[in-house]
């Protein structure tokens, strides 16, 4: 019998030693986060990967990764653009890299353009300053 901790069961990144703050979120943004808020002076958003966000491989599940990049960047787009309410019309996903238990993965999302109605966005995601996930999105906006 082994005694020795799993790698993957290794400590876990702590956000609120490394000046990250929680965010207030929607009940979703709750159930998936909790998620991380810290301005260096760009905003930057992160989540440390719990049990519940492990595929049958023990990797993070992809669908995290989609829903932290919609996330991250709508999060992005409200504070650049002072809007109070908009939706995603495209997200488009690409995965570079697998992310294990217990990892802390951060985001840096951009507004690449935004006019009246539409804000173009991207972001990227890092683990331990590996790129893991790159995607662009597109959002509507829906009151000014």
């Amino acid at each position: 019998m082994n005694d020795k901790p799993a790698a993957d069961a290794a400590k876990s990144f702590d956000p609120a030693a490394h000046g990250w703050d929680i965010v207030s979120n929607t009940p979703f943004g709750d159930l998936v986060g909790p998620i991380w808020k810290r301005e260096t002076p760009e905003l930057r958003w992160g989540f440390v990967v719990g049990p519940k966000h492990l595929n049958r491989s023990g990797n993070l599940h992809g669908g995290m990764l989609m829903t932290f990049a919609d996330q991250s960047m709508a999060m992005t787009a409200r504070a650049a653009t002072k809007v109070k309410r908009h939706a995603t019309i495209e997200l488009n996903t690409q995965f570079i890299g697998a992310v294990k238990l217990g990892q802390f993965v951060e985001a840096r999302a951009e507004v690449v353009r935004a006019t009246r109605s539409v804000i173009f966005m991207a972001v990227k995601m890092y683990v331990e300053g590996r790129v893991v996930v790159s995607a662009n999105g597109i959002w509507k906006v829906l009151e000014e």
